[in-house]
């Protein structure tokens, strides 16, 4: 593990034509933290995830993990690196036409049908992690309701015990109950496994469960960040006024 932080971007840039979606974002993750970004729809959250998978070249700055600078590396390399991480999507993104076993073990076998006796053995355990029982190694995802669905996409996040976890939404489409259990298992199985985890949400109820630091993008960069205790007392208006969902304020 890295002396220093898990995660460091610094002066990151990124242009889309006259679009400057990040401008200078200057953010440091520790090792087994869990950081959450808040900030408007459109902001450059997802941007910025995809920048340090490297899945988009910055225009400029710096991101580093565990100590490497990852901007300029070839694909070799980068697919070395994407191996610390896992990922839930938001909405869970899991595949439709795969059963819930090879979605679990989706990033261990690349997609090919390799030892399905071990895989399922891998998918019930990490399924059994995340409050699902073997009944549902062999069901497609749309049998599925939206709860486990997300419960499935975080077994599948989990499996190959990633140093990083990336968290998009993890909440979206779920009624406030089925959230905070999303929630609960998301901070017990980070705890659990030892990662490092980033969330991006707009839902400050989780955000305020799961965060040990919260950090708010705006205009392309990070305006503020502090522990969760002080989300609601912030002294900053532009978060007072995203966290208390306020018509009036200095966002437009």
């Amino acid at each position: 593990m890295s002396a220093g932080p898990k995660i460091e971007l610094t002066g990151l840039t990124k242009h889309f034509r006259a679009n400057h979606v990040l401008d200078g974002v200057n953010l440091s993750v520790e090792p087994g933290e869990s950081m959450t970004i808040i900030g408007q729809s459109g902001s450059g959250k997802s941007v910025m995830l995809k920048c340090i998978l490297g899945l988009i070249r910055p225009d400029g700055g710096s991101i580093r993990v565990d100590g490497e600078e990852i901007v300029g590396l070839g694909e070799r390399d980068l697919a070395r690196i994407r191996t610390k991480f896992g990922m839930l999507f938001q909405g869970g993104a899991l595949f439709d036409s795969l059963p819930v076993w090879r979605n679990v073990t989706f990033a261990l076998t690349q997609g090919r049908n390799r030892d399905a006796a071990r895989m399922k053995v891998i998918a019930e355990e990490n399924l059994e992690r995340v409050g699902l029982g073997r009944h549902v190694l062999n069901l497609r995802p749309s049998e599925l309701s939206g709860g486990m669905q997300k419960r499935v996409a975080l077994a599948r996040a989990i499996a190959p015990r990633p140093e990083i976890i990336f968290f998009d939404e993890p909440t979206t489409g779920l009624d406030p109950i089925r959230a905070d259990v999303i929630n609960d298992l998301i901070m017990s199985q980070v705890e659990d496994i030892g990662a490092t985890a980033l969330t991006i949400t707009h839902d400050m109820a989780s955000a305020r469960k799961i965060a040990h630091r919260v950090a708010m993008l705006y205009q392309g960069r990070i305006i503020w960040c502090g522990p969760r205790d002080r989300l609601y007392d912030s002294g900053n208006p532009y978060v007072d006024q995203f966290v208390q969902g306020q018509a009036e304020g200095p966002i437009r």
